[in-house]
């Protein structure tokens, strides 16, 4: 079993049943990347604001080449380099990295924005190390069905917002969100909102029902695409840099 960071409630990560369904909600976007996208045929790739480091470790693993993770909080980064040794990493500031122009072709940045004082300064400075042509992914919960009172959370995102946000330095080339799939949708028009039901109580207190749906939840159980992105659970924008 991967070795696990402590939870605080700003991040998720691999290995802990309780957080299986945030994790695999957040593996679903990883893997839309690497399923989707050419990244095996592009040049170095950011993912910024890396956290537990399973994200670059799928996008390393997709043969991608060389993948720099970027993080700022040091227990973090001493994890990411002793569980995934293969990965480069970097401390630094989201919105002041240590990067040169043009340094990447691929910036990645799952739900992580959400978490910044400074977002459009931080999509600026996506737009300063991406080369010409780069791709850009970046994900957020969308405010309008994301329950309220995440205090990690500085500034949550509707679709119109996000998109404002990336205008005045890149085309957004592509705009999706994720929902759930069959069996999640399914369960909660038998037993209501899953994630209510792991907000509401302690995992420890949940029925065995809601257990079971959360162990075994994989990233099967979510979809990404076009369209209602108002009804999405999150928000997933690509684009390349305009030189605004």
């Amino acid at each position: 079993m991967t070795e696990t960071l402590p939870l605080t409630g700003e991040r998720t990560a691999p290995g802990i049943w309780h957080e299986n369904y945030w994790f695999a909600r957040h593996d679903a976007a990883y893997r839309w990347i690497t399923a989707t996208l050419p990244i095996h045929r592009t040049g170095r790739i950011l993912d910024a604001g890396c956290g537990e480091g399973y994200g670059a470790e799928q996008l390393r693993r997709a043969g991608t080449g060389r993948v720099t993770g970027l993080d700022y909080e040091d227990t973090t980064l001493r994890h990411v380099r002793r569980v995934y040794p293969q990965l480069e990493v970097v401390r630094g500031n989201l919105v002041q990295t240590p990067f040169t122009d043009d340094a990447f072709a691929v910036v990645t940045s799952l739900q992580t924005i959400e978490h910044l004082w400074e977002q459009p300064r931080f999509v600026a400075e996506c737009a300063r190390i991406l080369a010409p042509g780069g791709t850009l992914v970046l994900s957020t919960p969308n405010r309008l069905t994301f329950p309220s009172g995440n205090w990690y959370h500085t500034r949550e995102l509707t679709a119109a917002e996000f998109a404002e946000l990336l205008e005045p330095h890149f085309e957004i080339t592509q705009a999706l969100g994720l929902h759930h799939g069959v069996r999640l949708t399914a369960w909660e028009d038998e037993f209501g909102s899953c994630v209510d039901a792991q907000l509401g109580a302690e995992h420890d207190q949940w029925d065995e029902n809601l257990a079971a749906l959360v162990r075994m939840t994989t990233y099967e159980d979510f979809e990404i695409r076009p369209g209602d992105l108002d009804g999405s659970l999150d928000l997933i924008l690509v684009g390349t840099p305009t030189g605004g």
